[in-house]
């Protein structure tokens, strides 16, 4: 064989490779991505005790305060204590996995708790009303998704997510209502999503990024770090992202 053919059956291979492991991660992001969708029911609906202390929990999250043992307790009530230690590793999984949330003793005598932001979400401004538990989850899902389709998602990237969660066994938990409202009014007036005209689109396409809020209290390799950790994956084996959420942040950090 000559050089030069030896050379074309090189390159060749090469973009053989580049393919099928293109194809291949497009294939582990979406498996990737229906994971993190289902998440939130395997833990928070694993328990009814898990959903009662939730709420409580993200309010305590929001006001910066600490929560003591007793008044986990005094939720799960007392025919329930001998099961606590096992609740409470279960919900400690849920914090961490559906909402970034880590829970950390402060005060081991006392069985005092603070709440710290692994992702740096706040969600001021969301945990008020109802439905706190399925709103934060779909923020923490589309700021990923958005993440996952090279930093823009279009109306039709986010209306799957919602077809994903409503075929759910569970979706009468998770199920907003309005959730188009939601995601286009609401979270757009918190500035957690930027929702705008694809430009020069004919007929009119529309697509959403993260907002400035989602940009100055999270970044690209903690959310990274996030989808790996529910995959239970190295956020190294997912190539093209690590390397958008390196570039991506470092360019941030430039701009600040």
């Amino acid at each position: 064989m000559s050089s030069h053919n030896a050379a074309m059956a090189s390159s060749e291979r090469s973009q053989s490779n580049e393919f099928y492991s293109r194809q291949k991660e497009e294939e582990d992001l979406k498996n990737s991505e229906d994971v993190l969708v289902r998440q939130i029911l395997r833990l928070v609906f694993l328990d009814e005790k898990i959903a009662k202390l939730l709420p409580f929990l993200l309010l305590k999250y929001q006001k910066k305060e600490p929560i003591t043992k007793a008044e986990m307790l005094h939720i799960v009530g007392e025919d329930y204590h001998v099961y606590f230690p096992l609740i409470f590793s279960l919900m400690c999984e849920c914090m961490c996995l559906s909402f970034g949330i880590d829970m950390r003793e402060v005060d081991p005598p006392g069985h005092t708790y603070v709440l710290i932001p692994l992702l740096g979400l706040t969600y001021n401004g969301l945990l008020v009303n109802d439905q706190i538990i399925p709103k934060i989850n779909l923020l923490i899902v589309i700021l990923t998704t958005i993440f996952m389709k090279d930093n823009r998602a279009s109306e039709e990237d986010i209306k799957k997510v919602l077809r994903m969660r409503e075929k759910l066994p569970q979706s009468k938990y998770i199920v907003i209502r309005e959730p188009w409202k939601f995601i286009t009014q609401d979270l757009v007036r918190e500035q957690y999503l930027e929702y705008r005209k694809v430009p020069h689109s004919d007929p009119a396409r529309y697509e959403f990024l993260w907002g400035p809020r989602a940009h100055a209290e999270t970044s690209k390799m903690k959310v990274l770090e996030h989808l790996a950790k529910v995959n239970r994956r190295d956020p190294r084996s997912y190539t093209r992202l690590y390397e958008n959420a390196v570039r991506g942040d470092l360019q941030h950090a430039m701009l600040d």
